[in-house]
């Protein structure tokens, strides 16, 4: 038996605003908002989630409220990458634009990713283009 990866939560003292920002990030839709969680899927999902087992179903976000401000560097971060036939640089000014900040955690220069914060300064990484 296998676990299915279900969703990964993320704290915040603004929760709904930032799991819009997300969902505007990963052309995601927020399915459930409450005082008490927002909830994303890939905007594919629901079309394909009854047509899949269930271990194949995709994971989602939910965004939950807490009291205190983000403290320190996160133990987990995602990776996400554009596809070749996209503009990488294009799609992180995009997500600059949108609120993002570009860090540096002392990555190498010509190193194939580029670390970013989301507005809450969770991190996260562009990676070079991928074809899968």
């Amino acid at each position: 038996m296998a676990l299915r990866w279900y969703s990964t939560v993320v704290e915040s003292t603004d929760h709904k605003k930032l799991a819009r920002w997300w969902a505007e990030a990963l052309g995601w839709h927020v399915i459930f908002e409450t005082d008490e969680e927002s909830v994303l899927v890939p905007s594919w999902a629901a079309e394909l989630s009854e047509k899949l087992d269930f271990h194949q179903v995709p994971p989602g976000m939910v965004f939950v409220p807490v009291e205190h401000e983000k403290v320190g560097k996160n133990r987990l971060h995602w990776d996400f990458a554009p596809h070749t036939s996209d503009d990488r640089d294009a799609e992180i000014a995009r997500l600059v634009e949108l609120g993002a900040t570009v860090i540096d955690v002392g990555q190498p220069a010509d190193a194939p990713w580029t670390v970013l914060t989301d507005p809450d300064g969770n991190e996260f990484c562009v990676l070079s283009a991928r074809e899968q």
